[in-house]
């Protein structure tokens, strides 16, 4: 606690008699306070905060006069009370997932209300496990083409950032579109980060210059938008022609494009055309760069440590034996489960996550006052000292089953939690942990970087080559 942090005695909401202190933080620089270190390095920022303030902390953003707040929450206690006990007090409605919504439209991730239940109960069908299950042939296919290439890289030498992203995007966009992939694949890949970095400076900036003013940052982000929602609007114009000219089904009637266009509510109800492209445009952010992150790192950190990586390789082979992995092989990957749930503790691509207080609460003791930002951050979580021992160290054995049921619920939580959490979670695992058995069965992984240098967009972004050499197994 800060030592000049005042104490005072107040009342909750509930009701609920409390030792409240004023909230502690950093002072920041006189002119901007803490804006350079939140947009420049906020996961050191938010690592020192907690070290040096505990686990509440305020940050002061902008010049003197037009200064916004923001209310930084660590412990797991206090994610449980954001995302799960006191979900309906913190909504995203604050100004991380305003820009996020007007750069990528109301889709499942940004909407909420009557938009959002309304899509939930419109989406849900496409995400039960066995309607997952059957996206894993898609995974395999894609497996092999990867492997394929790699079998003939020059110099056996690749970057596992570049290639999981580009993989994992290929992946989604398999799933989404069907023979439609490529061209989606190459406007995703470039937009993406633009609108990433453009969501997180605004999200942090006092005072927001209007979107239509000609700036460089203004321009380009635009014109990012302008790619991605003109190729989504074109495959699904193509699509409803087909349909239309009864050739739907030779266009891929599996896809989840296609079971999208298809879902009804009881009432008939259905997603219109711009819904159709809102939803896509999420999938793609939430299937491909939180899974492409997950799969990088689990490769990098299996390739810098040689026994987890003998342990892994082993269960693949055992399992795999030559074959393509299929869904049922799930269950029987425990240890390569339990790499990939390490390595998204360490590197978890959900950094951050935002909200906004509807009413006053207590948290951990402080009172967050209403309208407040609140910053949630994994990131942060998953290395608090309270709950994990040498927290920066990798040990996949940290989620043996057993050991997992003694950890406070979110003390891990990559997929955010309560009645918000990802849709797509199994879906993920599913994917990763199959790639990965089928990458360690084919290859063996020496890392050539030892460090990699990250930054932070939307999701966790590696802003340095993660290279690793490949060494292809008989």
């Amino acid at each position: 606690m800060s030592l000049t942090a005042a104490t005072t005695s107040t009342t909750s909401t509930t009701g609920t008699a409390a030792t409240i202190t004023r909230i502690p933080g950093p002072p920041g620089l006189p002119l901007v306070g803490s804006l350079l270190d939140l947009t420049r390095r906020p996961l050191r920022t938010y690592l020192d905060a907690r070290r040096d303030y505990g686990d509440v902390v305020r940050f002061a953003a902008g010049p003197p006069g037009l200064r916004a707040e923001f209310y930084a929450v660590f412990s797991p206690e206090g994610a449980h009370q954001v995302l799960g006990s006191e979900a309906a007090n913190f909504r995203k409605d604050n100004s991380f997932y305003d820009e996020l919504r007007t750069s990528l439209g109301n889709g499942l991730l940004t909407s909420q209300d009557g938009d959002y239940h309304r899509q939930r109960r419109l989406i849900q069908p496409l995400f039960t496990r066995r309607r997952v299950d059957g996206y894993a042939e898609a995974v395999g296919q894609e497996c092999g083409v990867l492997a394929d290439r790699w079998r003939v890289v020059p110099g056996g030498v690749v970057d596992v950032a570049e290639e999981m992203s580009r993989f994992a995007l290929r992946t989604v966009s398999r799933i989404l579109f069907g023979a439609d992939v490529e061209a989606a694949v190459r406007v995703v890949h470039h937009s993406f980060p633009v609108l990433g970095e453009f969501v997180l400076e605004r999200g942090f900036a006092p005072v927001k210059v209007p979107r239509g003013w000609p700036t460089p940052a203004n321009r380009r982000a635009a014109g990012a938008q302008r790619d991605l929602y003109a190729v989504c609007d074109r495959i699904i114009a193509e699509r409803a022609v087909r349909r239309a000219a009864g050739v739907a089904d030779a266009a891929g009637p599996e896809d989840l494009l296609e079971l999208l266009t298809r879902a009804r509510g009881e009432d008939g109800e259905r997603l219109d055309p711009a819904e159709l492209r809102d939803q896509v445009l999420i999938f793609l952010l939430a299937g491909h760069e939180t899974t492409a992150t997950s799969l990088a790192f689990a490769l990098f950190l299996l390739a810098k440590h040689p026994e987890q990586r003998r342990r892994a390789r082993e269960e693949a082979d055992a399992v795999l034996a030559g074959r393509a992995p299929v869904a049922a092989d799930l269950e029987a990957l425990p240890y390569l489960t339990q790499v990939l749930k390490e390595a998204m503790r360490l590197y978890p691509a959900a950094s951050q996550m935002g909200r906004r207080s509807v009413e006053e609460s207590v948290i951990d003791g402080y009172v967050v006052p209403a309208g407040a930002q609140v910053i949630l951050a994994p990131w942060v979580t998953h290395r608090h000292p309270d709950h994990w021992e040498q927290p920066d160290r990798f040990d996949p054995d940290r989620f043996l089953p057993e050991r997992e049921k003694e950890r406070h619920r979110y003390a891990w939580y990559p997929f955010g939690g309560g009645p918000r959490a990802c849709i797509g979670q199994h879906f993920s695992m599913l994917e990763s942990v199959l790639t990965l058995g089928a990458l360690l069965r084919d290859f063996d992984f020496e890392a050539v970087d030892r460090g990699v240098r990250l930054g932070q967009g939307i999701t966790l972004q590696v802003r340095s080559p993660m290279r690793v050499r490949l060494t292809p197994r008989g």
